[in-house]
């Protein structure tokens, strides 16, 4: 299974960026997607997760209105849309995959990509 993440980089406050995760190794329809973030010192936390038809999303707090989960299962790939970035979204965003949770706990995921970084500038 891999899980690769991509479209992280640098951007300035106010600015917008689209994560992908492309997957493979799994059957990709059936698996919840989850996208979790870890900031420099901090613990990895929930950003938020779809399920395999993606007609369920579910989001933290701290990206509500701004952030966007959607997927494409025809191309095994799960997207993050994340705008009006401010500096406290810096960190590696990871993306996650499992067949039963979609929740917020980073325990229950099965699978895991490696991170895509993204920076926001003040």
């Amino acid at each position: 299974v891999q899980l690769q993440a991509s479209g992280g980089g640098l951007v300035q406050a106010g600015g917008s960026l689209r994560l992908s995760c492309a997957a493979s190794g799994i059957t990709f329809s059936l698996y919840n997607m989850g996208w979790f973030r870890q900031a420099p010192g901090k613990e990895r936390e929930f950003v938020t997760a779809i399920s395999g038809s993606g007609r369920r999303t579910t989001y933290a707090d701290s990206g509500q209105g701004r952030f966007t989960i959607s997927r494409d299962n025809a191309k095994n790939t799960v997207y993050l849309q994340v705008n009006s970035l401010k500096p406290e979204d810096t960190g590696v965003y990871y993306c996650a995959a499992d067949l039963e949770s979609s929740g917020q706990n980073s325990g229950q995921y099965a699978y895991w990509g490696q991170g895509t970084l993204v920076t926001v500038s003040s």
